[in-house]
């Protein structure tokens, strides 16, 4: 299976997004945008109907100017706007991690109420607390979309996070769209505690964020966007708790597994 990690000027969980792909067995490489539409030498040119799965990290890609992801949305809408609703359209996978999840939501593709919107439906604004949080947290699985079908339902994941803008929120229509959201079983991840109860504010969710929201799906369960990133615990040795539990992998590996097992169904 082939798989791109897409980048702009400012993306820096490139190479990590890489290596977690190749260790699982995706055929992956990193792309920069302007590959996908040709502003590049013809042997750097590459075609996004080409890859399985598009992978967008993390980073402050664009320097955050404007919104979070704002800049590298409109610029992917403007130039690869149609290949990538074919994309999506055909059942292919899109995992965002970080920034990746704000430029999906800034392009429109998540929540995808009614398919791609022209505007976004939602935001990932600033912290509550307003700092920037790079530690552990404990993410719920609450259900399963079709990149996550492989993990366990209701299983906690120690994944960290590192971001100043997480806060998911739809705004004055929280309560309104949050319903739809739980309607539409599109929420994948929720922070919570590390026995799996509910987060109850800081600092177990660690951002503010509506309803412990870490992780949302598009209606269809092929687009997966998370703020907290499985690339960074691949490994046992990664766990924020490595020295005095036992871990087998680390927990991000079971994101990345069932991402390729799902995709080749």
């Amino acid at each position: 299976m082939k798989a791109a990690v897409v980048y702009i000027e400012g993306t820096n969980c490139e190479d990590e997004s890489l290596h977690a792909l190749r260790h699982v067995g995706f055929e992956a490489e990193k792309v920069h945008l302007k590959q996908f539409y040709g502003d590049c030498g013809k042997l750097l040119a590459r075609n996004v109907a080409d890859y399985d799965l598009l992978m967008f990290s993390g980073g402050w890609s664009a320097g955050d100017y404007v919104r979070a992801g704002a800049i590298f949305a409109a610029r992917m809408k403007s130039k690869i706007g149609g290949e990538l609703e074919d994309f999506i359209k055909s059942g292919k996978f899109i995992l965002g991690v970080c920034n990746g999840f704000q430029i999906l939501v800034e392009y429109g593709i998540l929540p995808g109420f009614k398919g791609i919107s022209a505007k976004p439906e939602a935001v990932l604004a600033i912290n509550n607390p307003p700092k920037f949080q790079c530690r552990p947290t404990y993410l719920k699985h609450v259900k399963k979309c079709r990149l996550t079908a492989s993990v366990e339902e209701d299983a906690v994941l120690q994944i960290p996070i590192a971001h100043a803008e997480g806060r998911f929120t739809f705004g004055a229509k929280n309560k309104e769209l949050l319903k739809t959201l739980e309607d539409n079983s599109q929420i994948v991840f929720k922070y919570c505690r590390p026995d799996g109860g509910d987060a109850d504010g800081y600092p177990w969710n660690p951002n503010g964020s509506l309803a412990d929201i870490a992780g949302i799906s598009n209606l269809e369960g092929n687009v997966l966007g998370m703020m907290p990133h499985p690339e960074r615990v691949m490994y046992a040795g990664q766990m924020g708790d490595w020295t005095r539990s036992r871990y087998s992998d680390g927990a991000g590996l079971q994101v990345f597994k069932s991402i390729l097992e799902n995709l080749k169904k």
